[in-house]
């Protein structure tokens, strides 16, 4: 029903938009915008599929821009795939490719018993172990994949201390967020912004060209904000973090195994808190499954 009630918003807002902009073109394309943002909003289906699907929707509408009226197409077909050819495109799934391998390791099973050895069982040492261990691992890889690969070792520690899950889970996840900062690596903003500089210093003479980022540039930026968050968790966090009792936790030896029993009961409201990375690991599950079958 909500998806329902949300899909005649913003068709209604698209009619609204379709009377008052100055050409059909624009109405074509703010009408393609608002369905993109519901498709990614409301994940009617999987967010690659959406991406995927809303291309090839281009180039259908750029195919036919004569019978529906388009005085030139949306976008040049010789230019419709030209995304494939972006370095940020192939770093981001580089560091996917990153990802997946220290899953595969089982490094991040082994990260739990060293964590404790250092940082023992009191709530004041575990935070920033665990928020200053993540971090790291983050400026390396995505901050999801970073997140969603750490939920078994925050698990783990959780079951081993007695420490309420969702104290740790809140820190886990805003600093996976801040060291994605630390290494063009691991933000995708950064990424992206960094191949604009290139492509715009083409069209720039070269007095007026922009300095390029290296792997590194913004390692100090990211060290203060990443330092700046443990602080605050550190102390603040017995005022701000959420109490509550010990919850009832998945045991796992890898994120794999940790994520199937996320996803095996859906009526089980009590891990609302690993929803969204399981839904991003059953995703890049299910596309590696597929791609292995075509193999």
């Amino acid at each position: 029903m909500k998806i329902l009630i949300a899909a005649v918003a913003f068709g209604a807002v698209g009619l609204a938009v379709a009377f008052v902009v100055p050409s059909r073109e624009i109405a074509v394309v703010m009408a393609i915008l608002l369905l993109t943002v519901f498709l990614f909003a409301f994940e009617v289906v999987g967010v690659d599929v959406a991406a995927v699907s809303v291309m090839v929707l281009l180039g259908l509408v750029s195919a036919f821009s004569g019978p529906l009226g388009l005085a030139q197409p949306l976008v040049p077909s010789s230019e419709l795939f030209r995304g494939f050819s972006s370095n940020a495109v192939i770093s981001i799934i580089a560091v996917m490719i990153i990802g997946a391998g220290l899953d595969k390791t089982g490094l991040m099973g082994r990260l739990a018993g060293t964590i404790l050895k250092v940082a023992g069982r009191t709530e004041a040492r575990v935070i920033p172990a665990i928020s200053g261990t993540v971090g790291f691992i983050s400026s390396f890889m995505q901050n999801v994949g970073a997140a969603a690969l750490f939920l078994p070792v925050v698990s783990r520690i959780s079951a081993r201390t007695g420490l309420p899950m969702s104290r740790l889970l809140m820190p886990m996840g805003f600093c996976a967020i801040l060291g994605g900062t630390i290494t063009m690596v691991g933000s995708s903003p950064l990424i992206l912004l960094n191949d604009l500089i290139l492509t715009s210093n083409k069209a720039l003479p070269a007095e007026h060209q922009m300095q390029s980022w290296s792997l590194f540039t913004v390692t100090p930026i990211g060290l203060a904000l990443l330092g700046s968050g443990i602080a605050y968790f550190v102390l603040a966090g017995r005022f701000v973090l959420p109490g509550g009792g010990h919850e009832t936790i998945t045991q796992a030896t890898n994120t794999m195994e940790y994520f199937s029993g996320c996803t095996a009961s859906t009526t089980d409201c009590s891990r609302w808190w690993c929803r969204p990375a399981a839904r991003w690991w059953t995703r890049r599950s299910t596309t590696s499954s597929a791609a292995a079958a075509c193999a």
